[in-house]
């Protein structure tokens, strides 16, 4: 009988050798990305990590892969706020209260979504984007940008931290 670290460890090298195939690893990379960018709680580096720990070439398809489902997570999110925002509005009568928070995203506009990528409060910021009704396609794009810049940031450090193939 196998032992539960022998069981675990087992599993760890199925998952690997899956992610390993580029089909099946980055559609992961993309289900996760997309995921983890809603308002879930879920971590889409490791698995990005995963894919290109396991087939080095595969770095800049991951990368783009990750930072397209990531970038759709994200303008879902948007459409979220939009809809709370209006569903607020008929609920109420009227429109939120604008705190400082509100006023500073409303000054800025769709650039904040460049700070989307931000652990805790990234996914939120593209609801908040939605909710304050910042236009949809240009915080889409800073979305994507900082997404993008986070993805090949942590990915090449990690595989420095974490040299050598699969």
């Amino acid at each position: 009988m196998l032992s539960m670290e022998a069981h675990l460890e087992s599993l760890l090298r199925s998952l690997l050798m899956i992610l390993a195939v580029p089909e099946v690893g980055l559609i992961s990379v993309f289900l996760i990305s997309l995921v983890s960018a809603t308002l879930l709680p879920l971590g889409s580096e490791p698995a990005v990590f995963l894919v290109v720990k396991a087939d080095p070439t595969l770095f800049w398809p991951a990368i783009l892969v990750a930072t397209l489902g990531n970038t759709i997570g994200g303008a879902i999110s948007w459409w979220m706020g939009y809809g709370a925002e209006a569903a607020y509005e008929r609920a109420t009568r009227r429109k939120p209260p604008n705190p400082r928070l509100l006023a500073w995203f409303s000054q800025f506009g769709a650039k904040t979504c460049l700070l989307s990528w931000l652990p805790v409060i990234g996914d939120p910021m593209c609801a908040l984007a939605g909710w304050l009704r910042l236009p949809f396609w240009p915080c889409v794009g800073y979305m994507a940008v900082g997404k993008f810049i986070r993805y090949m940031l942590m990915t090449a450090a990690l595989m420095w931290v974490f040299p050598g193939s699969g």
